[in-house]
């Protein structure tokens, strides 16, 4: 049904759009950008800021564009002398209420605050008295929260709800002492926060930002004592063009690999290879399970996901794949089998991680994601046989060392990669380090949301049937959206399947599994269209905005496009991991694969209620 028109005049200019629109939209629809705030497309309209606000004649009162819609014959000024004094009086106000911290801030020269500043010409702060105070939050191992940057915009309290569904935040307190922060005041280690870190892509300015790993990294480089291992998730090479001014979408994984070297990394793997080891051992579960149960299987390369089952759906635990990420499953490889090989003692292997995922943090200081270093008797510090004891060359005695080191997200490289004078957009195309720098195609989606489950489906249907796959592309399980589900044959079997992305969509289909209704594979990733959109990819260029699905389609078609130029698209058939399996790990699914490759989760309640 065809929408009502209503006619406006807007600035002088006459101009039809239909029914419903807001005042924003239709300005926009002239080519006038209203300065904005709080406001954001993919959220609930909550005009609190009063940034975009215009003159209505014949109203006595200013009102605010995001949230107002038009109606028939409305006369609208969006930039009188008045109306331009008004904004610039909220943004002085703002500003006088907020850290004087620009040169050393994490956003500076990308916050919107200073950005509204410099538009609307303000060049000194004019008012002076107290200012708001409140105790830096760093608890947390992925998401530092510092209110007294926060600007009240609530984007923060709305991607959380109304994208991730966990709740976590809320405005505390009345007036001046109006503060952002978890259930009963509580620091964000505290609360039922999964660090997914889409508050720090939606937080205009640096109220929320990630824990910073860059400096123990250059540390390591510095140190010769240490071997510094770096790989890099499949994301990354489909947005880190972006903070060089290449368009979004383009491909540069040869100059990330150019870039890593010339920091100084000895090794640089490619996390993909991880992706091609996890469909192998995924696949392997998912034949047995399809046999006995439990179904169904829900895959586990997402912490922030994994995070949110273990506080929201612990009763769902079981149905978890126990496959580590592939970052861990890289990470365990690079300190045990590549260890051995090079005849380096793991405790001397830094292990550093690129990953679009502010979670990954937290999933490296996971107790499940450490490593016990045996003594040279083949026994660990408590005197069992240690699960590295076959692994291990040289060791030092008694230590219990993370998997993963440090993980790095992609805007904190994007910064040691400026830092370093390294002109990314001319770096000639470099090669990822064998063994474990080889990867399918089937690695490289995983970088979007229904990647994990085309690769398992590309594996899964030529293990089942045992003849050659009749197709690699499934197209119907590609979600960017947010919610697909379908049925796929796999021989004489009809799989039923669904993909998630966004844990609001990841409920529908979880509520559904407790109320009976079978599935066979699931797969959930916590972020908007899967680790192309996690909390540590770029802030958007110009054009675009955080969670902009056509943001997320160049970004995924990006990963599409190096999967279709590979000859090598099935995971199974990659001969370097066929190499892993043959000299080191035995089959898949074995004893030492279970033990290096697979891991458990557990039932966690914040601290503040245990």
């Amino acid at each position: 049904m065809r929408k009502k028109k209503v006619n406006l005049t807007i600035d002088g200019a006459p101009v039809t759009v239909p029914e419903g629109t807001t005042i924003m939209e239709a300005c926009e629809a002239l080519g006038i950008r209203i300065p904005r705030l709080c406001y954001h497309p993919d959220l609930s309209l909550m005009g609190s800021c009063r940034v975009c606000i215009v003159e209505v004649k014949g109203m006595g009162f200013y009102m605010t564009s995001c949230s107002q819609k038009v109606w028939e014959g409305m006369e609208v000024q969006t930039n009188s002398p008045d109306i331009r004094q008004a904004r610039r009086d909220i943004v002085e106000l703002l500003l006088d209420n907020h850290p004087q911290d620009c040169q050393t801030c994490e956003r500076d020269g990308n916050c919107e605050l200073q950005n509204l500043a410099y538009s609307m010409g303000v060049r000194a702060r004019h008012f002076e008295g107290k200012r708001k105070r409140f105790e830096l939050d760093v608890s947390s191992h992925s998401v530092v929260r510092d209110s007294e940057k926060c600007v009240l915009c609530g984007r923060c309290v709305r991607v959380c709800a109304e994208i991730q569904g966990v709740y976590n935040l809320s405005q505390h307190g009345r007036g001046f002492n109006t503060v952002v922060a978890p259930a009963h005041m509580a620091n964000m280690d505290e609360s039922v926060c999964i660090q997914c870190g889409q508050c720090i892509n939606v937080c205009p300015t640096a109220a929320f930002v990630e824990k910073r790993s860059a400096g123990g990294v250059w540390e390591a480089i510095a140190d010769p004592e240490m071997h510094v291992v770096v790989q890099t998730a499949p994301s990354i090479r489909a947005a880190i063009g972006e903070g060089f001014g290449l368009p979004p979408g383009t491909p540069t994984t040869g100059k990330l690999v150019t870039a890593l070297r010339r920091l100084g990394f000895d090794a640089v793997f490619d996390t993909d290879f991880g992706a091609d080891l996890t469909i192998v051992e995924e696949a392997h579960e998912f034949l047995t399970r399809l046999k006995g149960g439990p179904l169904p299987m829900i895959t586990s390369c997402s912490p922030g996901w994994i995070s949110f089952l273990e506080k929201f759906y612990p009763e769902l635990i079981p149905l978890a794949s126990t496959c580590r990420s592939p970052m861990g499953m890289v990470s365990a490889l690079v300190k045990t089998y590549y260890a051995q090989t090079k005849g380096i003692d793991p405790a001397k292997i830094y292990m550093v991680a690129v990953m679009p995922c502010v979670a990954k943090k937290y999933e490296a200081r996971r107790p499940e994601h450490y490593l016990d270093l045996p003594s040279p008797s083949g026994r660990n510090a408590g005197g069992e046989a240690g699960p590295a004891s076959a692994e291990a060359s040289q060791t030092t005695p008694g230590v219990r060392v993370p998997l993963t080191d440090a993980v790095l997200t992609t805007r904190e490289l994007i910064w040691m990669i400026k830092c370093y004078g390294i002109d990314f957009a001319r770096l000639p195309d470099g090669e990822f380090d064998a063994p474990l720098g080889l990867a399918s195609g089937a690695g490289d989606i995983f970088g979007t949301t229904g990647g994990v489950m085309e690769a398992t489906l590309r594996a899964a249907g030529e293990l089942v049937t045992g003849k050659p796959a009749d197709r690699l592309e499934f197209t119907e399980v590609r979600a960017v959206e947010g919610l697909r589900e379908t049925y796929v044959a796999i021989g004489d079997q009809n799989i039923h399947v669904g993909v998630a992305n966004g844990l609001t969509n990841a409920k529908i289909l979880l509520d559904r599994v407790k109320a009976g209704e079978p599935f066979h594979v699931l797969e959930i990733m916590a972020c908007p269209g899967g680790c192309i959109g996690g909390g540590g990819q770029p802030y958007p260029p110009e054009g675009y905005h955080v969670l902009d699905p056509e943001l997320l389609r160049k970004r995924a078609a990006a990963l599409y496009h190096i999967d279709s130029g590979k000859k090598l698209r099935k995971s199974y058939e990659n001969p370097a991991v066929e190499e892993v399996y043959d000299a080191f790990l035995g089959a898949p699914g074995s004893e030492r694969a279970h033990r290096l490759l697979h891991t458990r989760y557990t039932a966690k309640l914040p601290r503040g209620i245990r």
